[in-house]
């Protein structure tokens, strides 16, 4: 479980200021997180590329859900510049759901990461990614470009897909994670989960057999808060005792690294979680 650090608003403010000049997006700002001033403030972001427009409809999610605009064959330069500002050694890339592009966006997935890598020596490339519709050759291309880390979320649990993860399948995800341990075993998978939809604690569980099943390394757990009251309502609440049950069944199934917790997210302190899983 994690505490929080003192906020530096003043910094938190001058990454937003960096962020709106170099025409950026951030899912920290997108989906509300609620660590976004603990980021922010530790001058930390995760980057959302191919703009800020979803094709995709999950009901607890806060991404815009409009026509996409064209791909920005610039976007990866920006995101270099930015990162060399903010002197990050560990970044996080993820992007909205692009079912309009043939490949998903996977090439510019690519470009930011030969980017990045090409131009900063030693920096750790995470990319959260999304299901591609479930095209091998997408996540390939992903993969060819070296990422340190390959995420995808599953969410929630299988039955709660048709309410909450709207054109997603969890089959699909699951194989995503399967497939990228087949391409690159030696790059670390990664998923997470958002509770208070309704799920059951066994449903929980056995999600976190079906990730290991697939070799999933590491795990993230979350309570889910609704952006507002158009979105799906939370349902339940966990306490820290459920989210400490929850992460000792996780590290008992073999999980190598797994953070729960009310506010934790799929990329909040995502450099830690990559140090303890791969020290352990």
């Amino acid at each position: 479980m994690y505490g929080k650090p003192l906020i530096r608003l003043s910094e938190a403010n001058e990454v937003k200021r960096l962020l709106r000049k170099a025409r950026l997006n951030t899912v920290c700002e997108e989906s509300r997180c609620p660590n976004i001033s603990e980021c922010f403030g530790s001058r930390t972001a995760t980057f959302m590329i191919l703009g800020d427009r979803c094709t995709r409809g999950c009901t607890f999610c806060n991404v815009k859900r409009k026509r996409p605009l064209p791909v920005d064959e610039e976007e990866p330069y920006r995101i270099l510049e930015a990162v060399k500002v903010l002197g990050l050694r560990y970044v996080v890339i993820t992007s909205v759901t692009r079912d309009d592009l043939p490949d998903g966006g996977a090439k510019q997935f690519a470009r930011c990461v030969r980017v990045l890598k090409e131009n900063l020596e030693g920096v750790k490339v995470e990319v959260l990614i999304p299901d591609f519709r479930g095209r091998r050759e997408s996540l390939e291309t992903v993969l060819e470009a070296s990422p340190d880390v390959l995420n995808h979320n599953v969410e929630t649990v299988p039955r709660l897909y048709p309410k909450v993860r709207v054109g997603a399948r969890y089959e699909r995800s699951l194989r995503i994670l399967e497939w990228s341990k087949e391409i690159a075993p030696h790059v670390p998978t990664k998923s997470a989960l958002i509770l208070g939809f309704g799920e059951t604690m066994g449903e929980i569980v056995e999600v976190l057999r079906d990730l290991r099943s697939v070799g999933c390394d590491f795990l993230t757990v979350g309570q889910y808060y609704a952006p507002s009251l158009k979105h799906h309502p939370v349902l339940k609440y966990y306490s820290e005792e459920e989210f400490r049950e929850i992460e000792r069944i996780a590290y008992s199934l073999g999980f190598r690294f797994v953070a729960c917790g009310p506010n934790v997210r799929s990329s909040y302190r995502a450099f830690e979680g990559y140090l303890l899983g791969h020290s352990s």
